[in-house]
């Protein structure tokens, strides 16, 4: 089986991001991508957006998802949606200068709160981030490029192990049947 590659943190103009929904998709389509979540923050989307994505019909499988922001400290956790199964990152914890042992607590707080969490991002816009990728964190490490502009399109990424479809990536996202990409200039590692 091919692995499938994919990014799990995207921005479109129902948030944050510079290019509509069709847009995004397009540009995460001519650079091969299978897969791609659509995760605009919470706290920005419009009316209109889960029906929105819902009516998308892309060639690449398309995760519908938002990018929830935690009131109780600045965190943000991603939250995709499969057909049946949700997976939960913890977002960029680098932009917020977390140590290893503030990671911890986080995820405990936050699990506490009733989100379990399935993924750590090691990369903060696409950029590798290697404090995070520690055996000391209990969760799937993955890369995303959390892409708001063109910049960041195809920055970094996660191939999967696994048939195509949402439910089954996620199962093999919790089980680490998957490797990270990334590209650096002209350079893809």
């Amino acid at each position: 089986m091919a692995l499938l590659r994919g990014n799990l943190h995207a921005h479109t103009t129902f948030s944050d991001g510079v290019l509509p929904p069709e847009g995004l998709i397009a540009e995460y389509e001519t650079l091969g991508y299978d897969f791609l979540a659509i995760t605009d923050h919470d706290d920005l989307i419009t009316e209109g957006y889960w029906e929105t994505l819902g009516k998308l019909a892309p060639r690449l499988l398309l995760f519908s998802g938002v990018e929830l922001s935690w009131a109780e400290f600045p965190q943000h956790v991603g939250r995709v949606k499969g057909d049946r199964e949700t997976l939960h990152v913890l977002n960029h914890p680098a932009r917020y200068r977390l140590s290893v042992r503030d990671t911890l607590a986080r995820i405990r707080r936050i699990g506490a709160q009733g989100v379990n969490l399935d993924a750590i991002e090691v990369t903060d816009t696409g950029l590798y981030r290697p404090v995070y990728d520690s055996s000391e964190i209990p969760l799937a490490k993955v890369a995303t490029d959390d892409a708001h502009q063109p910049v960041h399109f195809g920055r970094a990424w996660i191939e999967v192990d696994a048939p195509r479809g949402r439910d089954a990536i996620i199962r093999a996202i919790r089980a680490g049947d998957f490797r990270l990409g990334f590209r650096q200039g002209n350079l893809t590692l």
